[in-house]
């Protein structure tokens, strides 16, 4: 959670002071929301908290960074520290579901930052974590009976599911921030209780993602395990899209909380923030990514952090080795996708977040929902997401928490202009980005092409990591929702082989009316184009040697006195054995027939012997048809 970048001077209105709520609230949470740096609530925050802290279950849909996360643990803490009794050991009283690693763990990171005001609770979570010391032992000593809130995070991918029943049984925490895969391994456990007397909460962050097909089985499980009696809150910037689904979840009558914006008419609903100016280019494909480098190097004052979004994972491999030539200096290029290991998304995702020097994160949308990047000034999606609902969350990494920033879509030429109009109905509109000095010519666009050609040539590796990436993403194109906008026959596929630097174009299925001759590819010399790697060099050679080797001997097979014997016998080879499972499956298939069948069988094969001996010799007694008269 970002702090509010507001006047720090002005005086809080009364609706929205956090004082406003006591004694609703306790002293410890006025005293880490003044510390964190929240001066005020957010309206998400003063409509949700009041409601959300009394037995009503909520449906929140407000604008990316307007602090949904505050909204729900601030009434979460508040209900756990308010029982009458501690919850009992292995017990489990809230849980909060996200879809992501990356945004639990950040869930987490928040949690642990507000109870670090909370006394017993901070004691609890440093001697979970190894570092109470014989100071602190003094002067920190609670009793049992104390309540505090004890969160664990449970992420697949980081440990195994028994290393994670292991320190749940150690440390008994009451609350769980998880995915739901790794939720449901966890909660099938027999020492892992969630009965009616314990359990309070349950929060689904991002919930129209948690109510997405590929969430949906582990979700239905999760809730089969979980009391019928329950407090849940649903939490999202487009919530309502998953409204036909929330029956599913068993809300019971639930408040529906809607913060949205006004544009600049007054009358307009937006689902984005007033300080997120979300613009778009129209770019052929060849230029897009010099016109990449021309907003990094104009924009004033510089990006301190950039987001720029791909298609696929396999794009994201090709490009970041091609995108450092463009960038302005100093500038930190650091990938990441989902197909990562967990661990290196986790790094990778630290490095961006934490880096003092300018960076740019070259991403697909895995990190497009629900996380709180702080001073992301800039947001180029090179492409438009395959689901129209992604597009709000990925401008969205812009502009929180009242912080300035700017969006921009590149669209091609023609038919993708449309999707201007497309997002005007979804009520997320964008406007031209009005730059005079932001243009590409040709003679740029090749100097570009020609560059990632020669980066190309340095290393085999990247020409088939090309191929695929490319191959990837004209599928991910051919499955846009949008698909009377984005369609593959009206796709420049001469362009876009110079746009992404490719030395040939792949085969394909989408291309067979293209005619690749139009294509100008770079002269390569193949067979000495090589791997940098030098095993994967040396079994490239010996690959083609074998290759070589292989034509040779069947043309000497060929030369000998019988020259298609070896054929000859494969072939009668392979029909004897074909005539042999014949005859297995005939006498199989009569012995199972009964007499009558049998009979059956006899008398027709009798008739149509007889026909087929009449056939071929007719009687002179028969009738035989010799025309009309």
């Amino acid at each position: 959670m970002a702090p509010d970048r507001g006047a720090k001077t002005s005086k809080p209105s009364s609706s929205r002071a956090w004082e406003a709520l006591t004694p609703a609230l306790s002293e410890w949470i006025l005293t880490a929301t003044a510390a964190m740096g929240f001066q005020k609530m957010t309206p998400v925050q003063a409509s949700t908290i009041p409601l959300f802290m009394g037995n009503k279950d909520v449906v929140v849909e407000a604008v990316t960074g307007s602090g949904k996360t505050l909204s729900y643990l601030v009434p979460l803490v508040e209900r756990l520290l308010r029982l009458d009794e501690p919850i009992k050991k292995h017990h489990v009283g809230a849980i909060i579901l996200s879809p992501t690693r990356e945004l639990a763990t950040q869930i987490h990171q928040v949690l642990v930052s507000l109870l670090q005001f909370h006394a017993p609770s901070a004691a609890a979570i440093r001697s979970i974590n190894g570092e109470e010391n014989e100071e602190q032992e003094e002067t920190e000593a609670f009793p049992v009976s104390e309540l505090k809130v004890i969160p664990q995070l449970l992420l697949g991918g980081t440990r195994t599911p028994a290393q994670d029943l292991s320190l749940f049984l150690k440390t008994s925490p009451n609350l769980l921030i998880s995915t739901p895969g790794r939720l449901l391994e966890i909660l099938s456990s027999p020492y892992v209780h969630c009965p009616q007397s314990s359990f309070e909460v349950l929060v689904l962050d991002e919930a129209d993602r948690l109510l997405d097909l590929g969430f949906k089985d582990d979700l239905t499980k999760i809730l089969g395990l979980l009391p019928k009696q329950r407090r849940i809150g649903l939490f999202s910037a487009s919530v309502s899209e998953a409204v036909d689904q929330l029956i599913r979840v068993g809300l019971r009558n639930p408040v529906r909380i809607a913060v949205r914006v006004k544009g600049a008419d007054g009358a307009q609903d937006k689902r984005t923030p007033a300080s997120l100016k979300m613009t778009y280019v129209i770019a052929k494909a060849s230029q897009k990514l010099p016109m990449l480098s021309q907003l990094l190097h104009k924009l004033d004052p510089r990006p301190l952090r950039t987001i720029v979004y791909l298609s696929t994972c396999a794009a994201v491999d090709y490009f970041q080795s091609l995108l450092p030539g463009l960038l302005p200096q100093g500038t930190v290029l650091i990938p990441l996708h989902g197909k990562h290991p967990s661990n290196v998304r986790q790094k990778n995702f630290a490095r961006f977040v934490n880096s003092a020097s300018p960076a740019l994160l070259l991403t697909t949308d895995v990190a497009a929902r629900g996380l709180d990047i702080p001073a992301v000034d800039l947001v180029v999606q090179i492409d438009p997401p395959s689901d129209p609902k992604v597009f709000l969350h990925r401008c969205g990494r812009a502009g929180r928490a009242g912080r300035r920033g700017l969006s921009v879509v590149f669209l091609q030429p023609g038919r993708e202009e449309d999707y201007v109009a497309f997002l005007g109905v979804r009520k997320t509109p964008i406007t031209l980005l009005d730059d005079p000095d932001l243009s590409v010519t040709e003679d740029e666009a090749d100097e570009t092409r020609q560059m990632f050609v020669n980066l190309v040539l340095k290393d085999r590796a990247l020409y088939d990591k090309a191929q695929r990436a490319f191959v990837s993403w004209v599928r991910s194109y051919s499955k846009h929702q949008a698909s009377s906008i984005f369609r593959t026959a009206d796709l420049d596929w001469n362009d876009l082989a110079i746009g992404w630097g490719l030395l040939r174009l792949p085969k394909m299925p989408e291309m067979k009316n293209y005619d690749k001759s139009q294509f100008l590819a770079p002269i390569v010399d193949w067979d000495a184009y090589a791997y940098k790697d030098k095993q994967r060099e040396k079994h490239r050679l010996e690959e083609a040697e074998a290759a070589d080797d292989q034509p040779k001997k069947a043309v000497k097979q060929r030369t000998g006195t019988t020259p298609w014997s070896a054929d000859l016998e494969r072939k009668a080879g392979k029909e004897a054995k074909r005539t042999k499972k014949a005859a297995k499956r005939e006498h199989e298939r009569v012995a199972d027939l009964t007499e009558s069948q049998k009979q059956d069988e006899e008398e027709t094969a009798r008739m149509i012997a007889q026909i087929r001996k009449q056939q071929r010799n007719p009687s002179s007694s028969e009738d035989i048809f010799e025309g009309f008269d």
